[in-house]
């Protein structure tokens, strides 16, 4: 008998054993999905995930440029910016690029639903230690409890003294578990599982630590938990948040919690995102949505421009902009309802030209794929959705479309993205949601609207959206990856066959 491994048999009661050949996913995919995983792994929030895109840009050769400073460009180069450390757009220019070209644009965003801690976080309950924390998006927040939680964000971090003290901006995340986040015994709420209705003011806080005895704060917030002295001369910090916490993250960066001024943080999922299921062929993580699309737009723009030669012939520029803020509007300063791709176009269109007209032609031959996931069809509720719109996992990337402009696909630009897939053998899919029941939206609706860019909305298909823990397929990724990919490769060539207002 063959001998396999333990996760390829099952293994019953009494003598018998019964082997299950497992099929492994092709290199190629579980190459792509690898590199997902490690993406997903390394960012927890919007702003580590910026982080760690401008770490992959920069060893693929961009160059940082910054919107405070004067930008010097040259075609054939590339280049990337952030702001607000939780949006970045990256472009390349084509070697052949002149003033008024088109752009090449992959669009998603950085955010998902989470919850966030509340500027003063201090909550002491029944002996308990708490944190306060606010929801951020339309999240699936009974997914939220019982789960082994921790704390990632940005802090601002004071440096010196008096006059001469300066501020810095520091990434920080926890590893370890801190928080949790009980559900009440079912024998306390007999009625939970007729339906459980999560009051988000009074059943999220988190549980940090508790207070058995009266002392354990006063030790903690005058020693913290490493027993050595806190030197602090300002408690004002120490008013708004637990000195346990403040105490955790200031080790965690190596300041003291009196030099913590201020911080963005939220709760994360310490789980880690992995490639699972009987076959290998899904991706269990979290904020899938949509850092799923932020990836494959990202490593497709890399690769694309990957080679010295790759912009030899690209009149355009391929560019990649992913956004703040969409899982709450997208209006704020980072978000697609800001001028801020607008404002790289016309900075590179300006640098190249002073002729103000040569922006409006360049908008006018462009062309934005908003990538969003997309929901796929559920085998336990498929009346929510349309017959003939049923998304299916391992069938390719969705291509979105509602009559009332939710999406903003047309005709036009489903047929360009459509026939990029039936180049290359790419399976692809449509979406319509039902007459019956609301349409979400995405980034693209506002930056067609606000640029008069052409748009098509697309996705890869997964289940539990805006769960604490998501799920997609393995396979999907690769497909997207791919096909955004050809996206950068080929519009320039097929946008020229195209004849609409003429």
């Amino acid at each position: 008998m063959i001998k396999r491994s333990r996760t390829q048999s099952l293994t019953f009661k009494h003598t018998h054993q019964y082997h299950f050949p497992i099929k492994s996913m092709a290199k190629e995919e579980t190459s792509v999905a690898g590199d997902l995983i490690d993406f997903l792994n390394a960012s927890p929030t919007a702003f580590h995930a910026v982080d760690e895109a401008k770490r992959r840009l920069k060893v693929a050769g961009y160059e940082q440029i910054f919107e405070r400073g004067d930008w010097k460009l040259q075609a054939g180069k590339k280049y990337f910016f952030t702001r607000n450390y939780s949006t970045i757009v990256a472009f390349a220019i084509g070697k052949k690029y002149v003033a008024g070209n088109g752009f090449h644009i992959v669009g998603a965003h950085t955010d998902s639903p989470c919850l966030k801690l509340k500027p003063v976080s201090k909550v002491s309950k029944g002996g308990y230690l708490e944190v306060g924390v606010q929801t951020y998006g339309g999240g699936l927040w009974h997914t939220w409890f019982d789960r082994d939680l921790t704390i990632a964000g940005r802090m601002i971090i004071k440096e010196g003294k008096g006059d001469g003290a300066s501020y810095k901006h520091q990434l920080v995340r926890i590893e370890e578990p801190i928080m949790r986040i009980p559900t009440l015994a079912i024998h306390l709420d007999r009625g939970v599982n007729d339906g459980f209705k999560v009051n988000t003011q009074s059943h999220l806080a988190p549980v940090l630590a508790t207070s058995v005895k009266a002392e354990l704060n006063k030790v903690v917030a005058d020693n913290g938990p490493d027993g050595k002295p806190i030197e602090s001369s300002n408690t004002s910090s120490n008013q708004k948040h637990h000195s346990l916490l403040l105490q955790l993250l200031a080790g965690q960066v190596g300041c003291k919690p009196d030099d913590i001024c201020d911080f963005e943080l939220q709760a994360c999922d310490t789980q880690p995102s992995i490639i699972a299921g009987a076959m290998k062929e899904f991706i269990f993580s979290g904020r899938l949505d949509n850092l799923c699309m932020s990836f494959c737009s990202l490593k497709a723009l890399i690769d694309a421009t990957i080679s010295e030669k790759s912009l030899d012939d690209e009149s355009g520029v391929r560019m990649v902009a992913l956004f703040d803020h969409e899982e709450v509007g997208s209006n704020s300063a980072q978000g697609a309802g800001s001028p801020v791709m607008f404002d790289a176009l016309s900075r590179i269109t300006t640098f190249f030209s002073s002729d103000s007209q040569l922006l409006e032609k360049a908008i006018q031959r462009s062309f934005l794929v908003s990538a969003d996931m997309a929901h796929a069809l559920h085998p336990n509720y498929m009346d929510k959705h349309e017959e003939n719109h049923q998304p299916k996992l391992h069938s390719g990337l969705v291509i979105k479309h509602n009559a009332n402009q939710r999406y903003a696909t047309n005709a036009v630009t489903a047929f360009i993205f459509r026939e990029i897939a039936a180049k290359h053998n790419l399976p692809i899919q449509d979406f319509v949601v039902r007459n019956d029941m609301p349409c979400g939206s995405t980034i693209g609706p506002i930056l067609a609207s606000g640029t008069g860019i052409r748009t098509v909305d697309i996705g890869a298909p997964q289940l539990s959206m805006h769960s604490i823990r998501e799920m997609c397929a393995v396979d999907d990724v690769k497909h997207s990856y791919e096909h955004l990919k050809a996206f950068y490769e080929e519009f320039t060539c097929l946008d020229a066959k195209i004849a609409v207002d003429t």
